[in-house]
Parts: C-alpha cells; structure tokens; sequence
C-alpha cells in the first residue's frame, strides 16, 4: 500500500552555509530556517530563503526531495532542499508540474532539473553519502502560483495524476 503524501519538513534559510571546502565544514545553521510553513511566490521562490527573488535561481529557486530517499535521521539542515515530502516520487517529475496542497489551497512547481548532490553531503551526513544521492537527491523548480505550504498531510498531482 503506498505511503500517504505528506510534507514532512521545511526549510527556508537566509544564508548559504556550504560555501569554502567541505574539509572546513559548513557554517553554522541560523536558528528557525526549519519552519511549519512556507510562503511561496510565483516566480520567485521561498519567501526569507537565500535564493528567494534571485535572477539566477529564478527557474530553481525551490528545491524539493523525497524522505524515501535519505537515510534515517537525516534532514533539511544536512541536505539543505526546501522540502521534504514523503509518498512522493520526486525525482522522476523533471518536466513535469506537481501541485501541492497542504490546506491554503493549491501552489504549482514545475520540476525543472535535478538537484544533484554535491561533495558536501559526505561532511553534513557522513562519508558515502555523496555517492549514495546520485540520481535520488530531489529537484529543482519554478513556483508557478503564490500560496502558503505547511508540514503534515498534503494532495499531490502530477498534471492530473493523483498520488495516493
């Protein structure tokens, strides 16, 4: 039996904590970027993340991945993606539109591209971590509606295709 959709967490951070070499390790994390709910603008992103109204970001501003992919007792702050959702088979959406809605109504992302991971993971989570995301480490995507998402139960669609 599938895995209910639900969006398990949110992350929207004002700074980028990866920058250097990993060997230094990432900054330290801000307190409160894992938040309840995130507003979402059309076009620009997570209103209060870094990449938030950013030309170059503008098409990837929220990154989107799947519980099912990561190991146990990893979340947002390790992998830095906006949103982590469970039941939801995110990395085989590029191309596509997923609508989500958690209660205030529905917000479209087209799924750009992949989010790839990067060497930093083998820091933040622990080494082999890097290689064990390849093709699994969530999407990039273009917020085409305004609207708000919280944590908890949510209705997935992939241009009419209902996740259960």
């Amino acid at each position: 039996m599938p895995t209910p959709p639900e969006i398990v967490q949110l992350l929207a951070s004002p700074v980028h904590r990866f920058e250097g070499r990993p060997a230094d390790g990432p900054a330290p994390a801000p307190p409160g970027e894992l938040v309840d709910e995130v507003r979402i603008r059309a076009g620009l992103g997570i209103v209060g993340d870094r990449y938030f109204g950013k030309p170059a970001h503008r098409d990837a501003s929220i990154t989107v991945i799947a519980a099912e992919s990561l190991p146990a007792g990893v979340d947002l702050v390790q992998v830095r993606r906006n949103i982590l959702v469970r039941g939801i088979a995110v990395d085989d959406l590029v191309g596509a539109v997923l609508v989500l809605d958690s209660g205030d109504g529905p917000v479209a992302l087209r799924v750009r591209r992949r989010a790839n991971p990067c060497a930093w993971l083998d820091t933040t989570i622990g080494p082999g971590a890097w290689r064990a995301l390849r093709n699994k480490g969530g999407v990039r995507c273009t917020p085409l509606t305004d609207g708000t998402l919280r944590r908890g139960p949510v209705t997935a669609t992939v241009e009419g295709r209902l996740f259960a």
